[in-house]
């Protein structure tokens, strides 16, 4: 059963003490957004280099940052920006997205044993198109980059935006996956052709009529590749060995981004869940999009019923709507009734929403130290001054 061991220390000291945060969570949470608005408040609070990486493919990190498209190549958010957007900063922001053929050929440089290998696997015609659909490449290659980025020592702290799956837990499981690969029985019937003078005479007609069926030398050129693959084993083995290590390092930590929805929020509390049993550190709970707490108070419904009968009144009406006509455009007064009307009718509905998501919360608050909310904004955040809000509503 999971349990909440440590008490909440603030976002600003959460951030302070650990050097990678991963934030986990469905799809369609703000998770990316989050993560920017995560690493932003690092860099104006710190005095240090923050580094966000995404892997997401819509590319909205670069957007709400404003520097332009983004690669594996990490790229600072200017000062001009930040004065721009009316920040003051103490440290620096960078940031950088997942190129997953440019991360696959950095793996092959880094792991191959020789150039010959190297070269061979890089050339081989099948290898761009085994690893583009290489099952959960993106989070495998997170999981490496997060490595090669914290053993550098460039950044003071990294800020993981996970891949969007189905299975938000599938970050987690990529390198125990890679160490699997190299043991399993595919890999395995795959080389041992090349292994076994015997089976390479025995087999001999089966490789013959694939070959007039898929073509020449298609299943040779898959058995070649995976030979030179294999040759890798001990350096993807032991970089998958590293990140799970790492994964579960006291400098890490873990932040689950939701809404208060019933379908995300149960899945918050599920990854919440399985951060707690493999051992990790689960810092904080991000409910995004959460509607006023304001709203399930009793003077609220008081409120609402007293707005529908004024709304009846066609002379409160008037007064209304001329004193909004003040500040802008007429207001049509039979329009502003209808409206009053329709805001007080639904209001209960709205209430009964809220009701249920502070339900929610609290289950979330069960399981994490910390539940940061952010509520809903009026419009998308698509800069810097927009992510600073969101900031400013984590650290109430």
């Amino acid at each position: 059963m999971a349990r909440r061991a440590r008490q909440p220390v603030g976002l600003d000291a959460l951030l302070a003490a650990k050097e990678m945060v991963l934030v986990l969570g469905s799809g369609g949470v703000g998770k990316t957004t989050l993560a920017a608005a995560l690493g932003l408040s690092a860099a104006v609070e710190q005095d240090c280099k923050v580094l966000v990486l995404t892997v997401d493919p819509a590319r909205r990190l670069a957007d709400a940052l404003g520097v332009g498209a983004l690669g594996n190549t990490p790229t600072r958010v200017s000062p001009e920006a930040f004065a721009e957007a009316g920040i003051e900063s103490r440290g620096e922001l960078w940031a950088a997205m997942l190129d997953t053929k440019a991360g696959w050929d950095d793996l092959i440089r880094r792991h191959a044993p020789d150039a010959r290998t190297r070269d061979a696997v890089l050339s081989n015609p099948l290898y761009q198109n085994i690893t583009s659909r290489f099952v959960h490449s993106h989070d495998y290659l997170a999981m490496e980059q997060l490595h090669e980025v914290h053993a550098t020592g460039e950044y003071d702290l990294v800020i993981v935006d996970t891949p969007p799956s189905r299975n938000a837990l599938s970050v987690l499981d990529a390198p125990s996956r890679m160490v699997e690969f190299f043991g399993s029985r595919l890999l395995r019937w795959l080389t041992v052709p090349y292994r076994s003078r015997l089976f390479t005479v025995a087999s001999k007609p089966f490789y013959q009529m694939a070959d007039r069926v898929l073509g020449s030398r298609f299943l040779r050129d898959i058995a070649d590749f995976f030979v030179l693959f294999q040759a890798m084993e001990k350096g993807f083995v032991e970089r998958a060995r590293a990140v799970e290590a790492l994964l579960g390092d006291p400098r890490s930590t873990f932040l689950v981004a939701t809404t208060l929805e019933a379908a995300p929020a149960h899945e918050a509390a599920f990854l919440s869940r399985e951060v707690l049993r493999r051992g990790y550190h689960l810092g904080a709970v991000i409910a995004n999009r959460v509607l006023p707490s304001a709203l399930t108070r009793r003077g609220a419904a008081t409120s609402a019923k007293r707005l529908g009968e004024a709304a009846g009144s066609d002379a409160l009406v008037g007064e209304v709507a001329a004193a909004l006509s003040k500040t802008g455009d007429a207001v049509d007064s039979d329009v502003l009734q209808s409206v009053l009307q329709e805001v007080a009718t639904r209001f209960h509905e709205v209430a009964l929403v809220a009701a249920r998501e502070g339900e929610r919360r609290a289950e979330l608050a069960e399981l994490a130290p910390e539940v940061f909310d952010v509520p809903s904004l009026a419009s998308d955040v698509n800069d810097l001054a927009g992510l600073m809000l969101i900031v400013d509503h984590l650290r109430d």
